[in-house]
């Protein structure tokens, strides 16, 4: 199993018995449920080594107050959108509107301005309780096309940005080649290409794991993948996380009808796309067929509920695809807020709009899309649960303040927000403490490296 590398931590970040750093929890999210009084302890590679209930703090132990679940995946990021925040709004517009505005601040990204970016980004998430964070990259290249000396120079920086935030990152390298079905890429989509599949796979195939990075793939759309390339993006990423944008928008759906005759899930079906390593992020558009080939085949859909009410894109049929058998993970996307609790809570809100019925998830199955279900979506499937042989990914909500004072700890994910988060807690190694980043001022961060982006357009 990978984990964080070896480390000594200090007291302030977990206190030490022998080579065992113990966290005690007033109360914890187990696989069984809340308990009472839970030490955890985990071992020098923060992989947890024993969970233990009903037992009083030692003097030892680290305290984490409020309830603690465990780390949250963030199933599905583009770091740089961050940089679109309360910058997007004046005009209205649809998502292609949006979309102008993307492309204008992809193209001043360099290697600098992006790690600056994508670092304050993963930690404004770890503030959230973000422990692992899947990063659909495909700004690989200069804005004319050329690739860096190192042609994975822009992977090599969003690495380093994850390790200095304090999470996990996957890296989910996304094969984009056309500008549309049958059109290619635009001036402003230079640098995402690679000219076909097969040059795509062989960049990033000396891209290597480490022990707090694991690599996957991505087809950005069938808009962006033709149909006789999603064969070999299959094949490059056989055994690893592949996931792709689906039916976010319904002009992707008639261009795929128009093109091939099928949808754009029926479509990767044939291509063979489809499975439990496979994760359909949006999923929003989609017919009843499109709905029984995800559940059948186990693709996980990542739904981004605040990215796609932002966006106008719609409200996709959650409920329904979790019935049919495919997992639900959960994705900020472009980051127009930045709280994991709110993306699980919004997946039981918008389904309470599209169908008139409270109730549509349970807390427990909230909290699965947040934690569990996001880490394997990420390839990650030791991760995500309280649990001996688990990373110690803790996340300490408080329930102490106007939105969670007496809030049941169980229902804690219809109440509280990503203010609440007091301590996280990443591979054993406390990366927030009383809300606070181990970088420090996490909004200067962020304001600054925004500031530089658009100043440079």
């Amino acid at each position: 199993m990978s984990s964080w590398p070896a480390r000594e931590t200090s007291s302030a970040a977990a206190a030490k018995i022998g080579d065992v750093a113990a966290y005690w929890c007033e109360q914890a999210w187990l696989p069984a449920g809340i308990a009472e009084q839970v030490r955890v302890s985990a071992d020098d590679n923060g992989v947890v080594t024993a969970v233990d209930a009903g037992v009083e703090p030692s003097p030892g132990d680290t305290r984490m107050s409020g309830v603690v679940l465990p780390g949250f995946a963030n199933a599905h990021s583009h770091a740089f959108h961050r940089a679109l925040r309360g910058r997007t709004h004046g005009a209205g517009g649809t998502f292609w509107t949006w979309r102008d505005h993307m492309y204008e601040i992809a193209a001043t990204l360099d290697p600098d301005s992006y790690r600056a970016l994508a670092t304050a980004a993963y930690a404004e998430m770890a503030l959230a309780g973000v422990a692992c964070v899947g990063e659909f990259h495909y700004v690989h290249h200069r804005p004319d096309g050329k690739p860096y000396d190192d042609p994975n120079e822009m992977s090599h920086v969003l690495r380093e940005a994850a390790r200095a935030a304090g999470i996990r990152l996957t890296l989910l390298d996304t094969c984009y080649l056309a500008g549309g079905i049958g059109e290619p890429l635009a001036s402003t989509q230079r640098r995402f290409g690679d000219g076909n599949a097969n040059r795509w796979a062989e960049r990033i195939g000396s891209l290597t794991p480490d022990p707090s990075t694991r690599i996957g793939g991505a087809i950005h759309s069938v808009r962006a993948v033709p149909a006789d390339q999603i064969a070999t993006v299959v094949e490059a990423t056989r055994g690893r996380p592949l996931h792709v944008h689906l039916s976010e928008q319904p002009d992707e759906n008639e261009q795929c009808l128009s093109a091939y005759g099928v949808t754009p899930t029926r479509l990767l079906h044939e291509h063979g796309a489809l499975g439990v390593d496979t994760t359909a992020v949006h999923a929003t558009h989609l017919v009843r067929d499109d709905v029984l080939l995800l559940g059948a085949s186990q693709t996980t859909a990542c739904i981004c509920p605040t990215t796609e009410r932002d966006l106008a894109d719609g409200i996709g049929p959650a409920r329904a695809l979790g019935d049919a058998g495919s997992p639900l993970a959960l994705g900020s996307d472009q980051h127009a807020v930045v709280d994991l609790l709110e993306e699980a809570r919004a997946l039981e809100m918008h389904e309470r709009l599209a169908s008139l019925r409270r109730g549509r998830f349970t807390p427990a199955e909230l909290v699965m899309a947040l934690t569990a279900a996001g880490h394997s979506a990420l390839g990650w499937p030791e991760a995500g649960r309280i649990a001996v042989g688990s990373p110690c990914d803790l996340v300490a909500i408080r329930l102490d303040t106007p939105r969670t004072a007496g809030a049941d700890p169980a229902q804690v994910v219809m109440a509280a927000t990503a203010a609440d988060v007091g301590t996280v807690v990443v591979g054993g190694r406390a990366v927030v403490q009383a809300g606070r980043h181990l970088l420090g001022d996490v909004g200067r961060l962020l304001s600054e490296a925004v500031e530089a982006i658009w100043s440079g357009r």
